[in-house]
C-alpha cells in the first residue's frame, strides 16, 4: 500500500469531505474515491459510511486511522533520518580531546554543532595524544583534538589555536609573576611532566623551552593528565608547564607565569581521516570554520 495513499486516507479521515480532501491532497476527487475503494477492498473492510450528504468513519475506519497516523509518523521520521544520515546531518560522532582543548574552545564548538545539527550526537572522551593516535588509527574515535601531536601520514590536521605555555607553581613558591626574571630561576626545581611515551612532540616542545634557557628540567613525577599534574603542584610536589587554556578553573590554589616571549607554543590541533569529509561533510565544515 503506497504511503501517499495512506496519507490521502488520513486527510479524508480528518476532513470527512471528499472535495476538501482532494484539494488538500492535490488529487482529483474521482482518483481519491478510487484509492479509498481499492484500500477497502484490499483490507476487506469498510472504512467510511457515505451518502450524498455525509461521510463518516466506521469503527474499522476509526481504528485504521489511529494505527495509520502512528505508521505514517514513523515513516516520515525514518525518511527524514535516513536523508540526514546520508548527508551526514545525523548520527553519532566520537571525539577524543586533551584537557586544554576542553578548557578552551571545545564546549562552544559542540554547542555550535548542536544548534545547527541537533540530530548529531557526540561521544566525548578525554584521552592523551598517544591514545588518540591509536584510537584514530583503529577508528575508535572519529576526530581527535590533541596538543602538539605527532601527526600520522594517513590523517588530516589543522591547528585551531596557538596558546602560550605557562609555568605552574604552588602558592608558596618563592618566584611569582612579579618577581620572575628568566627561566633559569627554575633550574633547581622538581618538575611534573607527561611521560615522553604519551606524547613525544609535546614533551619535547616543553623540554626545549628549558634547554634553551640552559638546563634540562629535573622530572620527578610523570603523569599524562593535566588535572593530575596541577593537583600535584597544588600539593607542593613540584612545578609543571601547561597551556594557558588549561588554567582557567584553578583560582586561588596555584599561581602561574605566562611565557609570552618564548617561541614554543601549545598547538591545539584537530585530527581526522579524510573519508570523514564525505561521511559527515557538514560536521567537518562547521568544525573547520568555527571561530575561536
Amino acid at each position: 500500500m503506497d504511503i501517499n495513499v495512506l496519507k490521502n486516507f488520513l486527510v479524508l479521515a480528518e476532513t470527512l469531505h471528499f472535495t476538501k480532501s482532494s484539494d488538500k491532497s492535490f488529487i482529483a476527487q474521482p482518483a481519491l474515491s478510487r484509492q479509498i475503494k481499492q484500500m477497502e477492498e484490499s483490507l476487506n473492510a469498510q472504512l467510511f459510511k457515505r451518502n450524498k450528504r455525509n461521510v463518516e468513519l466506521t469503527p474499522a475506519g476509526k481504528y485504521f486511522k489511529v494505527e495509520m497516523e502512528r505508521l505514517v509518523n514513523q515513516f516520515d521520521h525514518a525518511a527524514k533520518r535516513t536523508a540526514q544520515l546520508h548527508k551526514g546531518e545525523a548520527g553519532e560522532i566520537r571525539i577524543g580531546y586533551t584537557y586544554s582543548v576542553m578548557q578552551s574552545f571545545l564546549p562552544g564548538m559542540i554547542r555550535h554543532i548542536n544548534e545547527i545539527l541537533p540530530d548529531i550526537h557526540t561521544v566525548l572522551l578525554e584521552i592523551n595524544n598517544k591514545q588518540q593516535a591509536i584510537d584514530l588509527k583503529n577508528k575508535e574515535i572519529d576526530i581527535g583534538f590533541s596538543t602538539n601531536p605527532v601527526i600520522n601520514d594517513d590523517l588530516k590536521s589543522k591547528v585551531l589555536l596557538r596558546d602560550n605555555f605557562a609555568i605552574v607553581l604552588p602558592l608558596d613558591h618563592p618566584v611569582g609573576p612579579e618577581s620572575f626574571s628568566d627561566l633559569s630561576v627554575f633550574a633547581n626545581d622538581r618538575f611534573i611532566l607527561p611521560p615522553r611515551s604519551e606524547g613525544s612532540l609535546y614533551v619535547g616542545t616543553v623540554e626545549s623551552i628549558f634547554i634553551e634557557a640552559g638546563f634540562l628540567p629535573n622530572i620527578v613525577h610523570k603523569t599524562p593528565f593535566a588535572s593530575t599534574g596541577i593537583r600535584l603542584v597544588e600539593a607542593g610536589l613540584g612545578i609543571t608547564v601547561e597551556p594557558m587554556s588549561s588554567l582557567r578553573n584553578y583560582p586561588g590554589i596555584i599561581k602561574y607565569i605566562e611565557l609570552k616571549d618564548v617561541p614554543q607554543k601549545a598547538e591545539l590541533t584537530m585530527l581526522w581521516h579524510a573519508e570523514l569529509e564525505t561521511e559527515m561533510p557538514r560536521v567537518i565544515d562547521l568544525l573547520m570554520n568555527f571561530s575561536i
